[in-house]
């Protein structure tokens, strides 16, 4: 009954937002996760400077991106829409401060607004301002009429939900810290998850039954005639 139940809880949710939504916790970064969102809201931002590491990452693709000049407009073209097809969804999964992250699926080509508007109805406190950003460095998502491709977010991506208040706003700024961030409703879809597509299972096409076959007959061998001896030989 309850595995019935939270299929029912997820369709229903689906159905309000439009998108199916998986809601779970990273357990290994938990402990760690609750004493920073106690004290701060977000992590500092000497956090998010640049590593060695993420310097030699970058100036990799830089030179993987040098390396397309040498390419024809054309042959470029044809190379971006060919993997822009082989991209089907885009996969966002939403951080929050408290540790709990929402997984919703978009089309490559949906813009992130709709992901805006996704988080304005899942959020317990909507009426405050709030934005998102990408880590590391740690860069705000300032532009939502992009779609999830040409942002880099397809087939998937990780970003990072903030409030965006005042300093100022002492009584809003306790749940900016502390949470919670989702409704409780969608708290309580923590660690369900029900995917609506479903496989038809394959099934092997009987044989067909072998052809009788009738034991073989020997072929009916002539009849032997005995020799007869002429009426004119007289023995």
């Amino acid at each position: 009954m309850e595995g019935e139940q939270a299929k029912v809880n997820l369709l229903a949710v689906a159905e309000e937002l439009g998108h199916e939504i998986r809601i779970f916790t990273n357990s290994a970064t938990s402990a760690a996760s609750k004493e920073m969102s106690a004290s701060s809201n977000e992590e500092p931002d000497d956090f998010f400077d640049l590593t060695p590491e993420d310097y030699y990452r970058i100036m990799s693709d830089r030179i993987g991106a040098q390396s397309q000049v040498l390419k024809t407009r054309k042959m470029r073209e044809a190379e971006a829409a060919a993997r822009r097809e082989r991209i089907t969804k885009a996969v966002i999964r939403v951080r929050f401060p408290d540790n709990y992250i929402l997984e919703a699926k978009f089309h490559p080509s949906e813009k992130i607004e709709n992901l805006m508007h996704l988080l304005v109805k899942v959020l317990a406190r909507p009426d405050l301002p709030f934005y998102l950003y990408t880590t590391p460095p740690k860069e705000r998502i300032k532009d939502t009429s992009k779609d999830f491709y040409s942002a880099g977010f397809a087939p998937g991506a990780i970003v990072y939900f903030s409030y965006d208040l005042p300093k100022d706003k002492e009584s809003d700024g306790a749940v900016a810290k502390t949470g919670p961030y989702l409704r409780d409703d969608i708290l309580s879809l923590n660690g369900l998850d029900f995917t609506s597509e479903k496989v038809d299972p394959v099934t092997s096409e009987p044989e067909p039954p072998a052809a009788e076959t009738s034991p073989a007959v020997p072929d009916p061998k002539p009849p032997v005639k005995k020799p007869t001896k002429p009426k004119w030989l007289k023995l």
